[in-house]
């Protein structure tokens, strides 16, 4: 059996807000540290049927770029949804969110 690991190392300032976020995964093709500035990330606990979340972000992650990371990992979730459901309408309504937000967001920007 094939085994993978994803890594992230967290450095933290001393009010324990992250300054840096590195990640590096053993399956990458690239054998390197990435910097990121932001990761969300959800598990399902298959004991309490529930949901973790680990949601992190340096101070340098401007507000504009959290907004643009949110419409995207929208987006992205309905298609992870079609594909893991084979729920096309649902999926299309979680897109749909999406478009609808990277509009307003859009918008913003020129108002």
């Amino acid at each position: 059996m094939k085994k993978s690991e994803i890594n992230f190392t967290v450095t933290l300032d001393e009010n324990h807000v992250p300054e840096k976020i590195e990640w590096s995964a053993t399956d990458a093709t690239e054998d390197k540290i990435r910097e990121t500035k932001s990761i969300l990330i959800s598990l399902w606990d298959k004991d309490e049927r529930n949901t973790l979340r680990m949601d992190l972000w340096t101070k340098e992650m401007m507000i504009d770029e959290m907004k643009h990371f949110f419409y995207q990992s929208i987006i992205t979730m309905g298609d992870t949804y079609e594909q893991a459901t084979n729920d096309k309408e649902m999926a299309n309504e979680i897109r749909n969110l999406g478009v609808k937000m990277g509009q307003k967001i859009r918008n913003e920007k020129f108002n």
